[in-house]
């Protein structure tokens, strides 16, 4: 399915202009990342229809995309391991935390060590994606620790189960991501930006 998809659009592309071996080799890992990525969020918009969280997954979706943007973090390199990852910290961090009566006091105490990990670790690169610039890493973190903050804000200031839970998954996600142990854990290289001199 994923190869005919791949081919097909190829040819489609490839159809009135002539495009260089390297380029047709950029098109398929482009290619195959979109389909991927629409085939997991395929998957987790049907579990989380399934468990009665669609609203809650996008949320946590949207919060942690806007603190990933400054914080970085680990990308999967195998896209069952994205899809695992994915479906426990999408749909089953939100789905425990709606179902498990936790005081308000430990969404304070989690929300503040999340923060003080972006502090440590934020921003986290990868393989890819260095960053080698001290410069924009001083930026990202504050960025990131600001996001954080405003975060742990909304949920004292803001008395709302959906909002708090939505919020505080996707600081966890974002701290379980920049974490040296998560590179570890995966066997990935932490800090990359420590092969380049700039």
């Amino acid at each position: 399915m994923k190869d005919k998809f791949i081919n097909n659009c190829i040819k489609l592309i490839t159809k009135y202009k002539h495009y260089s071996k390297a380029d047709i080799a950029k098109m398929r890992y482009g290619l195959e990342g979109i389909y991927l990525t629409f085939y997991k969020m395929i998957i987790l918009i049907v579990l989380s229809f399934l468990l009665g969280i669609v609203k809650e997954f996008f949320l946590v979706i949207i919060f942690f995309n806007i603190i990933r943007f400054t914080g970085f973090g680990f990308h999967a390199e195998k896209s069952y391991q994205c899809l695992v990852i994915s479906i426990i910290e999408f749909i089953l961090l939100p789905l425990l935390l709606l179902r498990v009566y936790v005081p308000i006091y430990f969404y304070y105490i989690f929300s503040f060590l999340c923060i003080l990990t972006y502090l440590l670790y934020a921003p986290a690169d990868t393989v890819k994606r260095p960053l080698p610039n001290k410069r924009k890493r001083v930026i990202r973190k504050t960025l990131t620790v600001i996001i954080g903050i405003i975060y742990l804000l909304l949920i004292i200031l803001v008395p709302n189960n959906t909002l708090t839970v939505t919020l505080l998954s996707a600081l966890i996600i974002e701290a379980i991501s920049v974490n040296p142990i998560t590179y570890k854990i995966f066997k990935q290289p932490y800090r990359n930006y420590l092969n380049y001199s700039v």
